[in-house]
């Protein structure tokens, strides 16, 4: 019996994370045939913690831990060595921890599931870059139509039937979103003092409290997602809305096995399959892909193997489309002779297209931690071990909501800082109150979840950054080794005038403002980080510097002109390359919103249809 490899695929996908599962499961739905390639294998499959890493929304950070699906890449915030060593999570020689997922669903298989929208500015510019008014964030809203079931909104969700729904959510997508606290949590005295205080602080700070409290019960109670033509982008207290079913994690892994069911003939997924390099025909358009066949190929993986795996080679007759993230899809470029021809000819990789834009560009939230101790520890935490059988995970299993139905986030706060209220920007602060310890990446980070119940952390994170000076590069012409990657943090970066750094200041005295009264009454004991030595401006730059972290990369292959940096054009193909485009987080000129996972799948299901509207006006024997 022929293999799915001699079979004549329309696409050949790699990669089957937020973007490329969801175009491939889209393309395949539209009666297309797709060949998808991932490096990983299934996330709930037998291995250790698994699938309760998985399943369960309140162990996500184990899952980015779990050596099963564990892609650990080590980069560098500084190229200066000094201020690189002053992050205590970098590790001498290695550099900063940065998970990433192999596994099916890509980071969607460990994420912390949140589904938030981007903002109307993040598409606009794109439509202005590019002059394609398909970019516009009008006609981008329909795309997260497309994508999301949103059952948090029960009341709206039931007289939709009868036209009734100013809330702009899609009702019919693939992607259930819920609520991330469920209102059970509500009976930890503790916990509600910090809502109840946190809101109380931040509208008393308001210029106008009563009308800013009417505007926020009109947007949703606190609904991020909620669109209002007329009143601009979401600002104040919200919650956090999770891509979760019934309390369990949801995402692109459901979506593809769903429709790999529906369409068995359609859509192969070929898991444990590292893509080597893209295939060209005689005249120089991209017809396939090789591959290596394999667990575990790639080095890294939590425990890579030193077996070597099988070359193999898959073909499509319509395009190839590459969906590896901001740090593979560059270096598969790059490995394929597409991209800066000074970083080709050293690792004598022939230069197929000189495109200087591939692995530059490079972008990241910058994001800090103010962490407290409690006077004592969450009630709603009580028992908690993060494993099988402890009380709250029996609790989770037998459908009860709890802590372990939600992320660990308790509340969020969306405002502007300084620099943005200036430019009439959009919101670009956000600030997450966590039920746990949390600091950043580095080796056994997840363990300080469990191990310090009694720990508020409110994550800070700057959004819209100036910096773009971030580089993905080689570091040999081996697929199985990580490129290096460099964000060039800070005066490193792009940053001239440094609103960065002070837009992430000012957020720290902003959450020092909201808890403050729980600090006078006791119910917080100590501020841990940054302490309460930092005080001055100069003692928090410092702070950020050393310990600010991202996880959202992207931005390494953007749309944008060629002679300007740019990688694609504005249907996602490769400047110089026929057949050839990218669709995931690489492809955004600039870092979107606040969260990636909700963009991502809305360029997915763009790049889905500007696929298909080519492939029905072009015939085979013209592509």
């Amino acid at each position: 019996m022929p293999g799915p490899e001699s079979i004549d695929w329309d696409y050949v996908v790699v990669g089957s994370g937020a973007g490329g599962g969801t175009l491939a499961a889209r393309l395949a739905e539209a009666g297309m045939r797709v060949f998808l390639l991932e490096a990983g294998g299934d996330p709930r499959a037998n291995a250790a913690r698994l699938p309760d890493d998985y399943d369960v929304p309140a162990f996500h950070a184990f899952a980015c831990e779990n050596a099963a699906m564990s892609w650990n890449f080590r980069v560098r915030h500084y190229e200066d060595e000094d201020q690189q060593a002053r992050d205590w999570k970098h590790e001498v020689g290695q550099g900063v921890l940065y998970p990433r997922a192999a596994a099916l669903g890509g980071c969607t298989s460990h994420n912390a599931m949140i589904f938030m929208l981007p903002h109307a500015s993040d598409w606009n510019y794109i439509a202005r870059l590019t002059g394609d008014l398909s970019w516009r964030a009008t006609n981008m809203r329909r795309y997260a139509l497309r994508v999301e079931d949103c059952r948090h909104r029960p009341l709206w969700r039931a007289l939709r039937h009868i036209g009734l729904d100013p809330t702009g959510h899609g009702w019919h997508g693939w992607l259930k979103t819920e609520k991330s606290i469920p209102l059970t949590v509500l009976g930890d005295d503790g916990l509600v003092r910090v809502l109840r205080d946190t809101a109380r602080t931040f509208t008393s700070s308001l210029p106008t409290p009563l009308l800013s409290t009417l505007r926020w019960v009109r947007r949703g109670l606190g609904d991020p997602n909620a669109w209002h033509m007329r009143s601009g982008s979401f600002e104040g207290i919200c919650y956090t809305p999770l891509a979760t079913s019934d309390r369990r994690r949801i995402g692109v892994r459901e979506r593809l096995l769903d429709v790999a069911e529906r369409h068995p003939t359609r859509l192969h997924i070929e898991q444990e399959a590292l893509a080597t390099r893209v295939l060209f025909d005689a005249d120089g358009g991209a017809n396939g892909v090789e591959y290596l066949k394999g667990a575990r190929l790639y080095r890294a993986h939590a425990q890579p193997s030193d077996v070597p795996g099988e070359p193999r080679q898959v073909r499509a007759r319509r395009e190839v489309i590459l969906c590896g993230g901001a740090f593979n899809t560059p270096q598969l470029l790059m490995l394929s002779g597409i991209g800066p021809a000074a970083e080709l000819i050293p690792h004598g990789i022939p230069v197929r297209v000189d495109l200087p834009g591939v692995g530059r560009n490079l972008q990241d939230r910058y994001e800090v931690a103010v962490t407290h101790r409690m006077r004592e520890p969450w009630e709603v935490l009580q028992g908690a071990r993060f494993d099988r059988d402890d009380t709250l995970w029996r609790h989770w299993q037998e459908g009860k909501a709890g802590m372990y139905a939600s992320n660990g986030a308790a509340l969020g706060v969306v405002q502007k800082s300084s620099a943005a209220t200036r430019g009439k920007a959009e919101p670009d602060l956000f600030c997450m109150a966590l039920l746990a310890r949390f600091e950043g990446y580095f080796s056994g980070f997840s363990k300080w979840i469990r191990d310090h119940p009694d720990r508020l952390t409110w994550a800070v994170l700057k959004a819209h950054t100036q910096n773009r000076a971030g580089t993905v590069r080689l570091k040999s012409a081996d697929p199985l080794d990580m490129p290096l990657v460099d964000f060039h943090y800070f005066e490193e970066g792009s940053d001239s005038s440094g609103e960065d750094l002070q837009a992430v200041i000012e957020a720290i005295r902003f959450v020092r403002r909201m808890t403050a009264p729980l600090i006078k009454s006791g119910w917080i004991v100590e501020e841990l980080a940054p302490g309460p030595a930092a005080q001055s401006d100069e003692a928090l730059a410092d702070y950020v510097r050393s310990t600010a972290w991202g996880h959202h990369a992207s931005c390494s292959c953007p749309i944008g002109n060629a002679s300007e940096g740019g990688v694609l054009d504005s249907t996602f193909t490769v400047h110089g390359v026929k057949r050839l485009r990218v669709v995931d987080a690489s492809v955004f000129p600039r870092i979107p919103g606040f969260f990636v996972a909700a963009p991502i799948y809305m360029i997915a299901e763009k790049a889905a249809e500007v696929v298909l509207q080519h492939a029905y006006r072009t015939p085979l024997s013209a592509n």
